[in-house]
């Protein structure tokens, strides 16, 4: 099992960085994701499912992302997504905001990387630790530049 958490502080108001997780916005910060489709409930409710397709070189792989958790208050903003890749891999993935003040937030990425059979864990075992930091850095400075590009 692959784990993360890191943090960074962008100069934007907390408002202008949720709007990116929106799914109308989706695609900005998540470029690979070529469909994002609500297919039960309601966006930002928990238990929310989405179709959601996703390009990795000439493979496009199709999967459900469900919301696990949903806060959408004042200071506070989050949301929990967990879904399986390729039949091999469970991820959740967790966003979450805090407002500092009114042109900064505090932007939480944390997520795990689960194998959910044996070759997923075989998989995750070859690969070990040593690209994942690197995608979590690119995500979490995408996410910083789309919120300075609204301002």
């Amino acid at each position: 099992m692959m784990q993360w958490k890191e943090e960074i502080v962008i100069s934007t108001n907390i408002e202008k960085v949720w709007d990116l997780f929106a799914d109308k916005n989706i695609k900005r910060i998540m470029p690979k994701v070529e469909e994002h489709q609500l297919v039960e409930k309601k966006e930002g409710e928990v238990g929310a499912k989405h179709q959601q397709k996703y390009r990795e070189g000439k493979r496009v792989e199709t999967y459900i992302v469900e919301t696990l958790a949903y806060e959408n208050s004042e200071n506070r903003k989050m949301k929990k997504i967990s879904f399986v890749l390729g039949k091999a891999f469970e991820i959740t993935l967790t966003f979450t905001l805090v407002k500092l003040d009114d042109t900064h937030t505090k932007f939480i990425y944390e997520g795990q990387n689960k194998g959910v059979n044996f070759v997923g864990r075989a998989m995750l075992k070859l690969s070990g630790q040593k690209n994942n930091p690197s995608v979590v850095q690119e995500f979490m400075q995408r996410v910083e530049q789309e919120a300075r590009k609204s301002i």
